[in-house]
């Protein structure tokens, strides 16, 4: 009786380690590269196919840099998201990813956010992105 306890105790532990592994797997595919990425953003187009928006905010919320600037670019386009896509831009340029940079400068610039008039704030943080660690895609 005592061996299957042993032996039931060290199964049990095994399967547990192996589902462990499984899940830390699967959470690392959970973002796929950079290219699907902007494939899956491309299928949005004009029409805004819902599976492909919902996939780009699951790999936004998770992290991924290029999927927080194709969402952003998406909500460009819509004035009621268009704050949303700011704070995307910045997650994404935080992450150091060169193209959310530019459009964050750009809205920045288009916003005049950039001026001495409201202290700069924007200005510095602006900066501040560009001194991220930069990673080119």
């Amino acid at each position: 009786m005592e061996l299957f306890n042993k032996s039931g105790v060290l199964i049990s532990s095994l399967l547990v380690l192996v589902g462990a592994l499984i899940a830390c797997q699967a959470r690392e595919d959970a973002i796929p590269p950079s290219t699907v990425i902007e494939a899956a953003a491309q299928q949005l187009g004009t029409q805004g196919h819902r599976v492909a928006e919902r996939r780009l905010q699951e790999w936004a919320e998770l992290g991924s840099p290029v999927a927080q600037r194709e969402l952003a670019l998406r909500y460009l386009s819509n004035p009621a998201k268009r704050n949303e896509a700011r704070q995307l831009f910045e997650r994404a340029a935080g992450a150091g990813d060169a193209q959310a940079v530019v459009k964050l400068a750009g809205l920045y610039q288009g916003s005049n956010l950039l001026g001495s008039g409201t202290g700069g704030v924007a200005g510095r943080a602006l900066k501040d992105v560009s001194n991220a660690n930069y990673i080119p895609h």
